[in-house]
């Protein structure tokens, strides 16, 4: 059996662990098991060229797979991603920025067309006749990379500029939402900044427009600087941009303006509250979003992080290392959210025969589809991605998968016949679980057991364990990571 904090490590810095992955992972030392996940640009990343290809989880689409340019293939894609990748860690970093940077494929589709919004969402610039990045590419190529330069691309980021409406911040209209939530959400936070602050940094960024050719779905979407659309004066702030204490970025010229932008996203990178700010995030991430956050842990995380130069590495390093991530008191408290829970099924229960396709409806019925944040706030966390009818969602998926996997995982617990008792047992060490015991694990051995005697034959062992995947899956306790 793996050792525990490896399992805890691979639920909460990846997606959970399938047979292969306990194979990779099952031999090494915990440190090891971290310098893998975090040193990942080692390994291969070929996942994708694996999708269709036997052994592998199977996708659902109108007509030929294209997620590049089709939202619902591209969402397949990540999830198959989430589910095979050797890099869960790139993965799951991918998943927190989507988050953190939170944009929507609607209102781009409006501004776009269906195929363009999943262009500059999704595609990866190797395939794209125009070499068009999308912002999640963006995001699982700068997944462990600096903050502050990850700023300066998601402000010249395609989907960024018509999410928040920089293709319209010009010196004439200077548009105020990407720089209000570049300190609300992105940098320092509430109460960090004044309204003049926010005008102030609309007109930093006036003429970081968008570059856009709308009469193909194969034309370029990138941003541009437009230096007519600048305006020069000075712009004065609440806070320190400079090193030596100034607060104003003085007037320049229309062709340097776009320094402006350049020295407000380093000032706000580098502040000490942006560093307590992604701190507090990570440790909801990774560790707890309902648990008060150690200040003292948070404190050292954001040390790690402003000593380092924004530079993500050394931060999560340090974070899955530490003792506040490995103590067993946190294994099983953070609440899964629907995607998590969603590929740690698929990982522990089996997915030969399953298609993606038929996650995407329970995935919006359990509140989490992906592209499609509620706001630019993102996703409400922890208890809240629990109401009746997305804990029903979930319920419901767990009985679809474990009925799809019925003769998998009668093959699998084949072992395991001689009795109910290692049959649930058996159940229970191939998903993962907070220690079941008491009434639950009753529950789950009367149902073991039913009114039949137990013979161990394969009719019931397929009836047996697919009924009992069903029970822990929808459990309680396996809504959490």
């Amino acid at each position: 059996m793996a050792d525990p904090r490896i399992q805890h490590l691979l639920r909460r810095a990846g997606f959970g662990a399938s047979a292969d992955d306990l194979a990779v992972f099952g031999d090494l030392s915990y440190g090891s098991a971290v310098a893998r996940l975090v040193n990942y640009e080692s390994i291969p990343d070929d996942v994708d060229g694996k999708i269709g290809q036997p052994g592998y989880v199977g996708t659902t689409s109108n007509g030929p797979f294209s997620p590049n340019t089709v939202i619902n293939d591209a969402r397949q894609r990540w999830l198959f991603r989430m589910l095979h990748s050797a890099r869960p860690l790139q993965e799951k970093m991918t998943l927190f920025w989507h988050n953190y940077f939170a944009t929507g494929y609607t209102k781009l589709a409006g501004a776009l067309q269906a195929p363009n919004a999943a262009r500059v969402m999704a595609a990866k610039p190797s395939e794209d006749p125009a070499g068009q990045q999308g912002q999640i590419e963006l995001f699982r190529e700068n997944a462990l990379g600096a903050v502050s330069d990850l700023l300066v691309a998601v402000a010249q980021d395609p989907a960024m500029l018509v999410w928040l409406d920089g293709n319209t911040n010009t010196k004439a209209k200077p548009q105020e939402n990407f720089g209000r939530e570049l300190m609300e959400l992105f940098t320092r936070g509430v109460g960090f900044y004044t309204e003049d602050d926010v005008y102030a940094a609309a007109r930093v960024f006036t003429g970081w427009n968008l570059l856009a050719d709308l009469r193909t779905t194969t034309g370029a979407f990138k941003f541009v600087y437009n230096a007519n659309a600048h305006e020069t004066n000075a712009k004065t702030f609440s806070f320190p941009v400079y090193p030596d204490g100034g607060r104003t970025i003085p007037a320049r010229s229309a062709g340097s303006g776009m320094q402006d932008g350049l020295d407000l996203i380093a000032a706000l990178a580098t502040h000490p509250e942006t560093a307590h700010r992604i701190a507090t995030k990570l440790y909801a991430f990774f560790i707890s979003e309902t648990a008060t956050p150690l200040p003292n842990f948070v404190g050292r995380l954001a040390s790690v992080y402003l000593q380092n130069g924004t530079r993500m590495r050394p931060v999560i390093e340090y974070l899955l290392g530490s003792a506040e991530f490995q103590a067993p008191s946190t294994y099983f408290t953070r609440y899964s959210w629907p995607a998590e829970f969603v590929i740690r099924s698929l990982k522990e229960t089996g997915w030969t025969g399953f298609s993606l396709g038929n996650t995407l409806s329970p995935l919006v019925s359990m509140g989490q589809q992906l592209f499609e944040p509620p706001d630019v706030a993102g996703w409400a966390l922890g208890e809240s991605w629990f109401s009746t009818g997305a804990m029903l969602t979930r319920m419901n998926f767990a009985s679809t998968l474990a009925g799809n996997q019925k003769f998998r995982l009668a093959t699998a617990a084949a072992g395991s016949k001689e009795s109910p008792t290692a049959l649930v047992n058996y159940m229970l060490s191939r998903l993962t679980t907070s220690d079941v015991r008491g009434e639950v694990y009753n529950d789950l051995l009367a149902y073991a057991s039913g009114a039949a005697t137990w013979t161990g034959s394969a009719a019931q062992l397929q009836a047996k364990s697919s009924g009992l995947a069903h029970l822990i899956l929808g459990s309680a306790e396996y809504q959490f990571l």
